[in-house]
């Protein structure tokens, strides 16, 4: 749900993907001023290759997040360069 602090979307993986799962990505306005981007995903293999993967699955995620993050801050940026 968005609010005038607050918005985000979340989605599941479909059918046939080797995961199965959901994400939410829920962008946070606070009152000092600072804004959060908060991910929260849970999944499990769903296919035989994504169960051989194992423990290196969380990782990819934790890779992906942080992605994630640095490419929110460098559209931040470029946002704020243009003001």
């Amino acid at each position: 749900m968005d609010t005038a602090d607050r918005a985000g979307f979340g989605y599941g993986s479909r059918p046939g993907h080797p995961v199965c799962g959901e994400e939410a990505f829920v962008v946070v306005h606070r009152p000092d001023g600072s804004v959060w981007l908060v991910v929260t995903a849970f999944s499990r293999p769903a296919r035989p290759l994504a169960r051989l993967a194992g423990p290196l699955l969380p990782l990819f995620q934790r890779a992906y997040v942080r992605h994630l993050g640095r490419t929110l801050r460098r559209l931040v940026r470029r946002a704020d360069d243009h003001h």
